[in-house]
């Protein structure tokens, strides 16, 4: 969990991953796909941070930068201590001991040809030098750990079901003792009924392994479920980051709002007295955003203002940072501050 005294594992600041696009014969650069345009956090020791939204938004292409399987486009990253913003390949490969990632979809993660095993084991062989019984004893305890019978090492990722396939893609992020891993949307191809296992399993690894998480996803419940604090993004930037419960009681930016009226309510009374705000429209396109503030276009509370220049990313209370110009007046900002729990 965060708090005053947790240090923080992770630093990103200012990170921005544009895409160019290329059109004519002579492939000329005519624009560019803001897929993240400025986005800044961190993530303290041990506390997992949710980062949701809408499908296509930029969560997954975040995750991917932040780990440097991109070039950035500019920005800092900074992950124990270390900065990889800028790092060439020979510091990059040092820091995939302390990094890794838990892909989206086991089946096209896990090369085909090769053997539980040789999946799990990979990791080792490039960054670690063991004699062959040791790896061998090491994957055993990492198919023990991701609760994978023993006697499975040798068959290939096709034998097994969707579940079991993530299970694998965690036991080969967790060989070499990562302090960091990014779960980009692990449950999203599985069954609901697989779903929470594999969450569970997430959490329990946790905190035998004192690992730190980003949890993208765009499942709202499940993210409340696992994480301690949790970002929301739209069209490439945050719109809103606060504590967990701090967060689903008391939502301040209008997409927040709108996103978590959302969540289907399983109580029928409830359901039928919910009020749920509907956005109208389609989210922009990220190769040509909206000028101003990118929710301009579809936001219930939109101001004149909104429609010229693009709302600060600000803290309005301890730990609550929100980019809205609902906010960014000073006296509004102090009587959210008054109105926050303690």
């Amino acid at each position: 969990m965060s708090d005053a005294r947790a240090a923080k594992l992770v630093q990103v600041r200012d990170l921005k991953m544009h895409f160019p696009i290329h059109a004519g014969v002579l492939r000329t650069r005519v624009g560019e796909v803001k897929a993240v345009d400025g986005v800044s956090f961190d993530i303290y020791e041990g506390e997992t941070l949710g980062l949701v939204g809408e499908s296509g938004c930029g969560k997954s292409t975040c995750g991917r930068a932040v780990l440097r399987l991109y070039d950035l486009t500019s920005g800092s990253v900074r992950i124990d201590g270390t900065e990889i913003g800028d790092a060439g390949p020979q510091r990059l490969r040092r820091m995939r001991r302390v990094m890794q990632m838990v892909f989206q979809d086991p089946q096209a993660s896990l090369n085909p040809r090769m053997t539980v095993a040789g999946i799990i084991g990979e990791p080792l062989v490039e960054h670690m030098k063991m004699s062959r019984k040791d790896r061998q004893e090491r994957i055993y305890q990492l198919m023990d750990a991701v609760g994978l019978n023993r006697a499975f090492a040798n068959r290939y990722p096709h034998e097994f079901s969707g579940g079991q396939r993530q299970r694998i893609g965690i036991a080969r992020a967790l060989a070499l003792n990562p302090k960091f891993i990014i779960c980009d949307e692990p449950i999203a191809a599985l069954d609901v009924s697989i779903q929470a296992q594999v969450v569970n399993l997430l959490e329990d690894l946790q905190e035998e392994f004192g690992l730190t998480y980003l949890f993208i996803s765009h499942d709202l419940s499940m993210v409340r479920h696992i994480a301690d604090r949790v970002a929301v993004m739209y069209l490439g930037k945050i719109a809103e980051l606060a504590p967990r419960d701090a967060i689903y009681a008391e939502p301040l930016h209008p997409y927040t709002q709108a996103l978590l009226s959302a969540v289907p309510e399983p109580d029928p009374v409830l359901h039928d007295t919910q009020q749920r705000t509907v956005l109208k429209g389609d989210v922009p396109s990220p190769a040509k955003p909206p000028e101003g503030c990118n929710f301009c276009t579809r936001c219930p509370r939109v101001m004149d203002v909104c429609h010229r220049i693009d709302p600060e990313y600000r803290e309005v209370a301890p730990g609550r940072y929100v980019a809205c110009h609902l906010y960014n007046d000073a006296q509004t900002a102090e009587q959210t501050a008054a109105a926050m729990p303690a």
